[in-house]
C-alpha cells in the first residue's frame, strides 16, 4: 500500500497571486462553514478583493477532475449545463476604509453555470485582459449514496502514541454494486480542509456484504500539530483579542503578541477554528465591502535561527501554501522572527511553518505536535465502475479526535 502525504511535499507558490489579490474565500452560504466539500447542488459563493481597485473583468472557469486531481476526460458540455467560464459581475467598490479595494463575488451554481456532476472541480479566476490565470481553488460535489463512518482515535504506535492521531473508516453501500474496490473506489483522507495535508492510496482491510472497512494501525495516522494561534482585528482603531499595539501611517498598523519558541512546548487546550478565518467588522454594516486591511507584525522569538530552515505564517488565509509574502526575517538584536502581512479586517487562526533546503514543510516544528489536539477529518469516497467515464463522490463521512476515548 502506498500512502502519500501530499503535505510533506508542498510546491511552493510563484506569487501568480501577487500582493493585489486579497482574501480568497470559497464557501457554502451557511454562517461558520468554511468547507467547500458540499452535496451536488449546494451553492458557493467565490468571493475575493483587488487591492489596485480600477475595475478589472476577472471571469471564472470550472474544470471536472480526477480522484487525484488530473484533467478528467469529459467535456465540459457533460458536466455543466450553461458555461464552463463566465464574467463575474458582482463587483463593489470598497467604502470609507483607508485600503481602497474591488470586490468580487460570484455563486455557483448560478443561472449561466449548474453542475450536474459529483467529483473534483477547479475553480479558476482568469483575469480577461491577459488570460493570466489569476488564482485557482478547489472544491468537492458529492451524493448521499453511500454511508461513510469516520472514528479517530489516540496513535496505536508506541512512537508516536503523544504526537500522532489514527483514522479508521467504514463505506456502506447497499445501494451501490462494487465488484473491484481495489479499482474502483479511491479514498482520500483529508485533515482539516487542508489539502496538502492527506493520505491517499488505501485499500480496505476487511470486505463484507455491502461493506469495506479501512482499519490500519499506522498507515491512517496524522501528526495531531497543535492548536491553532489566532487573532481578532474587527476593530481597526482599537485593541481586540492578542493585538498588543496599533499605529496608523498610511493605513492602521496592528502588533500581535509576540510567540516564544519552546522545544519542550506542552498541549494546551484552546479552542480554535482549525486554521481558518473569518472577515468582520464592527465598524461597518457590510464587511465585504467595509472592512479595512490592517499591517499585522507578526513576532517570533527563538535564542538562535532554525538551522537551514526559513519559517513562514501559515494558515487557510493564504490557502495553506508557502509564500513569498508570508516569509519571516530573523532579526538577530532581538532573536526573533518578524513578518508583516495584509489581512482584511476579521477572526484569523495562523501557525508557523519550516521549510528545509529540500522544500520539506513542517507546521509540527515552532508550535508542536500532540495527541490531544482537536482536529477534523474528511473521508472523501470516489467511485468509478469498470468502463466508467469519470470519479463520482458517493459520499463523504466525518470524524473529530475525542480526548475521551
Amino acid at each position: 500500500m502506498q500512502i502519500r502525504i501530499i503535505f510533506i511535499f508542498i510546491l511552493f507558490t510563484t506569487g501568480i497571486i501577487g500582493q493585489n489579490i486579497q482574501s480568497i474565500q470559497l464557501r457554502p452560504l451557511q454562517e461558520n462553514n468554511y468547507s467547500a466539500i458540499v452535496p451536488l447542488g449546494t451553492v458557493l459563493e467565490l468571493s475575493f478583493d483587488d487591492l489596485e481597485n480600477d475595475g478589472k473583468e476577472y471571469q471564472y472557469k470550472i474544470e471536472h477532475m480526477t480522484h487525484d486531481w488530473q484533467k478528467s476526460r469529459m467535456l465540459s458540455s457533460q458536466y455543466i449545463d450553461g458555461f464552463d467560464e463566465n464574467s463575474i459581475i458582482n463587483v463593489t467598490n470598497s467604502f470609507n476604509t483607508f485600503q481602497s479595494y474591488t470586490h468580487y463575488a460570484v455563486r455557483i451554481p448560478n443561472i449561466n453555470t449548474v453542475i450536474t456532476k459529483s467529483g473534483n472541480y477547479l475553480l479558476s479566476v482568469v483575469n480577461y485582459d491577459t488570460d493570466e490565470v489569476v488564482f485557482t481553488r478547489r472544491f468537492v460535489l458529492f451524493e448521499n449514496m453511500a454511508t461513510i463512518g469516520v472514528a479517530v482515535s489516540r496513535s496505536r504506535n508506541a512512537k508516536t502514541l503523544s504526537s500522532q492521531q489514527t483514522v479508521e473508516l467504514s463505506i456502506n453501500h447497499p445501494n451501490i454494486r462494487i465488484n473491484n474496490p481495489a479499482q474502483e473506489v479511491h479514498v482520500v483522507l483529508l485533515k482539516n480542509e487542508n489539502w496538502n495535508e492527506t493520505i491517499t492510496d488505501l485499500q480496505p482491510t476487511f470486505f463484507m456484504a455491502n461493506q469495506l472497512k479501512y482499519t490500519y494501525a499506522n498507515k491512517t495516522n496524522f501528526w495531531g500539530g497543535n492548536e491553532y494561534l489566532n487573532f481578532d482585528s474587527k476593530l481597526i482603531r482599537n485593541k481586540s483579542i492578542n493585538i498588543v499595539k496599533i499605529e496608523m501611517q498610511d493605513i492602521f498598523h496592528h502588533y500581535l503578541y509576540p510567540f516564544t519558541f519552546d522545544e519542550n512546548r506542552t498541549y494546551r487546550y484552546n479552542p480554535d477554528i482549525n486554521g481558518q478565518f473569518v472577515i468582520r467588522t464592527l465598524e461597518g454594516n457590510d464587511a465585504n465591502t467595509e472592512a479595512d486591511y490592517a499591517m499585522m507584525h507578526f513576532t517570533l522569538y527563538a535564542a538562535k535561527p532554525f538551522d537551514e530552515k526559513e519559517v513562514y505564517v501559515y494558515g487557510a488565509f493564504n490557502n495553506f501554501e508557502i509564500e513569498d509574502d508570508a516569509k519571516m526575517e530573523y532579526d538577530f538584536e532581538d532573536n526573533s522572527y518578524k513578518a508583516n502581512l495584509l489581512f482584511k479586517q476579521g477572526f484569523y487562526n495562523y501557525t508557523f511553518a519550516t521549510v528545509d533546503k529540500y522544500n520539506q514543510v513542517n507546521t509540527n516544528e515552532v508550535n508542536g505536535t500532540f495527541f490531544e489536539t482537536e482536529n477534523e477529518y474528511t473521508a472523501i469516497i470516489y467511485f468509478k465502475p469498470f468502463g466508467g467515464l469519470y470519479d463520482s463522490v458517493i459520499g463523504i463521512g466525518k470524524g473529530f479526535f475525542n480526548q475521551d476515548r
